[in-house]
Order: structure tokens, then sequence, then C-alpha cells
């Protein structure tokens, strides 16, 4: 019998409360995360902060960089925006993962938070407040409440293969890409708001800013397993020979 593929979640340092014990801090991840990946055909393992090496990178076969807190404005040199809420240990244990798995060419998803540290690590920038940008808190009606607003991909884009026939999906975040860096947009909200990122010279590497975990759609999740198993993209297509990648237009620089 083959081996499912290893996909390593990043997870939440958060106070719980389970049982008897309230207010702890606990290393967590939503179970949603772990639910698409099995039904993937993954087998989902939980990866705490730590930033003392990627090692574990050696046993995955896959890396989906889940949502969360905000990314550190000291990440791409901007000074925090008073309502920036951010969380130095997840961004300094991801983005070191992050750095290792562009080395080996490791297929990665980045959903919401994951996105954007994309694109951070790709030199680019972040809106620390998107209402103050588009006008409106339609991204994040209200605390716990998602929103929903179409969407575009780019025709040929990854982004566009995986999400073939999606004109709408869900929303929860204050913060947004504003600058890519050297990542290829090729998905946008109806406000133009960046929804998916991606860089087309490596075997697997999309980001997107909704939540296909919590959508009846997680084809975003599926695809990344798909691609940690070896099988192309989401054509069936082989991946192409590294060899013959072009080079990027700037190269991912994981700051700090």
């Amino acid at each position: 019998m083959s081996r499912r593929p290893v996909i390593g979640i990043t997870s939440y340092v958060e106070p719980a409360g389970w049982a008897v014990w309230r207010d702890v801090p606990a290393a967590l991840v939503p179970h949603a995360y772990v639910r698409a990946v099995t039904a993937a055909g993954g087998r989902a393992v939980v990866l705490p902060p730590d930033d003392a090496d990627a090692d574990v990178l050696r046993v995955l076969d896959g890396l989906l960089l889940a949502g969360g807190a905000d990314v550190g404005p000291e990440r791409y040199g901007a000074p925090p925006d008073p309502r920036t809420e951010s969380r130095p240990d997840r961004d300094a244990g991801e983005l070191a993962l992050l750095t290792a798995a562009l080395a080996a060419d490791l297929p990665v998803l980045g959903v919401c938070r994951g996105m954007q540290l994309l694109a951070v690590a790709y030199g680019g920038a972040l809106h620390q407040h998107l209402p103050d940008v588009v006008g409106h808190d339609g991204h994040r009606p209200g605390p716990g409440v998602y929103g929903s607003h179409p969407v575009r991909f780019s025709a040929g884009s990854l982004a566009g293969a995986v999400m073939a026939g999606v004109d709408r999906v869900n929303s929860y975040h204050h913060q947004g890409v504003a600058d890519p860096g050297g990542l290829a947009v090729t998905g946008w909200a109806d406000d133009g708001v960046v929804e998916a990122v991606e860089d087309p010279a490596r075997r697997f590497l999309l980001g997107v800013q909704w939540h296909p975990e919590n959508d009846a759609d997680p084809r975003p999740v599926a695809a990344l397993v798909r691609a940690a198993a070896g099988a192309g993209t989401p054509g069936g297509t082989a991946p192409p020979d590294p060899r013959e990648r072009p080079t990027r237009r700037r190269p991912p620089v994981a700051s700090g």
C-alpha cells in the first residue's frame, strides 16, 4: 500500500481550554485544516512554532501555512499599526520552515495569514488594516463572522486551474497584500484586494486569502496534497523539470 503524503500544518500558540483546564497555552490548529488534508488523501502533522531548525521538512511532502494572527510589520520594514496583533514566535518559526521549503522546492500552500507570509518572504509588504484602504469591513464583517465576495482568477494560472468555475469565496481578514514581491498575483476580489498569489517557477507554490478549509470546496488543499504526492498540476500533467524553470524576478528572503 502506498504511503499517504505527509502535510505539515503550522499551528497557533494561544490560550485554550479543555476538560478541567482553562487558559492553558497550547499549540493548536483548527481541525478543519486536518480534516481537509485527510479528506484529500494526506496525513496531517501539526507543527508548533520552532525556529531552531527546519529539519522536520525531511519527513514532509508538503507544507500548509495556516491562518491566524498578523505577520509582524518589522518583517517588511513598516512601523506597527495600533490594530496589528502579531505573533513573533510564529513569524520566526514559519519563515524558517518556508525558507527551507523553498530551497527544497517542497509544495507549499499559504492560507490567509499564510498567503501574506509568502508575500513577505518574497520581498513584499502588507496593508495592515484593509478598511483604511478599501473603505469597508466586508473582508471581516465582525468577530468570528465570515464575509463573502466575488473573486476572479487569471486565465492559465495555477489559481485559475485549481478554482475553475469558482466566482465567490469566503473572507475573514483585516490585513492584505499590498506588494506581492516576487510573486505573481493571480486572483482578486471585486474591490481589488489580492486573493491569490503564486510562483509559476516552482513545482507548487500557491497562496489564497480566503479559508478553503472552511469551504465546501477545499480544492486548494486537495491540490497541495496532489502535488505532494507527485501527481502534478490540477490538470494532471507532470511537474516541470527543475532545470528548465525560469529565474524569479525577485528571490524570496526571510528577514529577521
